[in-house]
């Protein structure tokens, strides 16, 4: 059975998925959290029935028989990176009949509504930094501007999972005589208590350290640099530098770089606040784009697609209000 007015609101990101279902007065009437969602890897229909579990824990946890039947769907999700993949994901998510319409958006679209004001703020941009990286703003009357965000034939560079990489590049050109001396070439082996590079990269290589771990190295890195490693910190500098570039260019291509507008920051690199990271970004927005005002957003992004969803059901202020109290709690399984 389902529940009148009850929404389904799904942020499913690179690492981690949320989903919730909330009534259209703002309560939430159940939650489930599981892993990332990867439809390049498993594919857009498996990617889509592995969701299936965690709406159908949502919905118990609801008192609602599973699948839950609602009036909306919103899935904000990683790897929806393409015109052609929000429209195969949508059919994938509509042939489950959750809801009796369905939108899906980039999960950057989720940080971005989650930080904006429910009222006054119809424009913004949002970076994710997590895992991955990526971008979007939307202007008053809806025009949107984002990136495709597929890797380095998009022209991507950084993230959590990039910086790992490079760490790791930098790390083994100095162990071997190639690059530059740098502390990482000690630091990133002893975080898995190895000797030295030499054993990490044969432990990476033959699998006895699975890839999964690799995100590990990120803080190491953040670490490094704030002792004071010259490579580590060129790294760190390089993330700021290439924030601050998606958002300008954001900005730019949305009429919006002269405009007082918020520019939201999330993800978990970004969420982590290292100050060498923070104060760059604050002080290059500053420098290229003086009106922006940077706004770091830690609620998980759920609260987005939920208030996405909100927004589709023309609900309330309360409601808004309501939604937001309670995601201001440290958020839960």
């Amino acid at each position: 059975m389902g529940v009148s007015g009850a929404l389904l609101a799904i942020d499913a990101g690179n690492s981690k998925t949320d989903v919730a279902l909330v009534g259209a007065c703002g309560t939430v009437l159940g939650t489930a959290r599981g892993g990332g969602f990867q439809p390049p890897r498993v594919g857009a229909a498996r990617a889509v029935r592995e969701l299936a579990a965690l709406v159908a824990r949502a919905a118990e946890r609801a008192g609602m028989t599973a699948p839950p039947r609602v009036d909306h769907v919103q899935a904000c999700l990683a790897n929806a990176d393409l015109p052609v993949e929000e429209e195969q994901l949508a059919q994938e998510i509509s042939g489950h009949g959750w809801g009796r319409t369905v939108t899906v958006a980039n999960d950057t679209f989720a940080l971005l509504r989650a930080g904006l004001a429910d009222e006054g703020e119809p424009a913004g941009v949002a970076v994710v930094c997590g895992a991955g990286i990526n971008c979007s703003g939307t202007a008053p009357g809806g025009r949107t501007a984002r990136f495709p965000a597929i890797g380095r034939i998009s022209g991507d560079w950084g993230g959590g999972g990039g910086l790992a990489e490079e760490a790791l590049w930098w790390a083994a050109r100095a162990a071997d005589g190639r690059g530059e001396a740098t502390a990482l070439a000690r630091a990133l082996p002893a975080h898995f208590k190895l000797a030295g590079m030499p054993e990490l990269i044969e432990a990476l290589h033959l699998g006895r350290i699975p890839e999964g771990r690799r995100h590990e190295l990120t803080p190491v890195l953040f670490a490094v640099a704030a002792d004071g490693d010259r490579v580590a910190g060129a790294l760190v500098a390089r993330q700021a530098d290439e924030v601050v570039a998606m958002v300008t260019t954001v900005l730019t291509r949305l009429d919006l770089l002269d405009a007082k507008v918020p520019v939201i920051l999330g993800g978990g690199v970004l969420a982590a606040r290292h100050p060498l990271l923070h104060e760059r970004i604050v002080s290059l927005l500053a420098a290229r784009a003086p009106l922006a005002v940077p706004r770091l957003v830690t609620a998980p992004p759920v609260l987005g697609a939920a208030l996405l969803a909100l927004d589709h059901a023309a609900a309330p202020a309360a409601a808004y209000a309501r939604l937001r109290s309670r995601y201001a709690e440290p958020a839960g399984p």
